[in-house]
């Protein structure tokens, strides 16, 4: 686990876990890797919220604009699918019957109606805005280079990933949504959280690990 004087280097995510917002929130200095090689079927471009029918990911499309060998920081959105409207309409499926949708959803409405080109600067305006509305300004900035390793700092590129647990100990319960229907799902997007828990959010992230 970082602590408050560590810096954090951490790969660019789309509304993400409630794990890497408990190093923005905790770390003294988060740096986003951009210059890594863009990977598939990770956070970078997708989130998981809960659903009436369950765990439900949901996936910017992108364009790679150098084939495989394309870096995050050239990563572009493939607005051409419409998938802002289609992921706004998820999302107020999935939590208009929460507590706090009302108060924070006016607050994403941008991120959901202008166009954007860069996966790397949306997710890092989208990130920033998160923060704010839990609570706190983070103090984010981008990789200068590539370091395949990081002595100087807690490297959790590949730790936080849909692939593998959580990299915390324990989340606790919260009720959510479809807790009638669904068990418990901890560690989804920031989102189910801050929509079911408000202005306890901060305290339930620093609370973790």
């Amino acid at each position: 686990m970082a602590s408050e004087t560590q810096t954090v280097l951490l790969s660019t995510a789309y509304l993400p876990p409630l794990a890497y917002f408990h190093y923005l929130l905790k770390a003294e200095k988060v740096v986003i890797e951009q210059f890594e090689t863009y990977p598939k079927q990770t956070f970078r471009n997708r989130c998981e919220i809960l659903s009436a029918n369950g765990k439900h990911s949901l996936s910017i499309p992108v364009i790679k604009v150098n084939g495989n060998h394309t870096l995050v920081k050239d990563v572009a959105i493939l607005n051409e699918e419409k998938w802002q409207l289609k992921h706004r309409r998820a999302i107020e499926a999935a939590y208009r019957a929460s507590p706090f949708f009302m108060y924070y959803v006016d607050g994403l409405e941008i991120f959901f109606r202008e166009r954007f080109e860069s996966l790397l600067q949306f997710n890092l305006e989208l990130t920033r805005a998160l923060c704010l509305m839990i609570g706190f300004e983070a103090d984010i900035s981008l990789s200068a280079s590539y370091r395949k390793d990081c002595a100087t700092c807690t490297d959790l590129r590949a730790a936080i990933s849909p692939k593998q647990p959580a990299a915390l100990d324990g989340f606790p319960a919260y009720t959510q949504v479809f807790s009638d229907r669904h068990r418990f799902l901890p560690n989804l997007s920031i989102i189910d959280l801050l929509f079911n828990l408000g202005p306890e959010t901060q305290g339930y992230l620093e609370g973790l690990g």
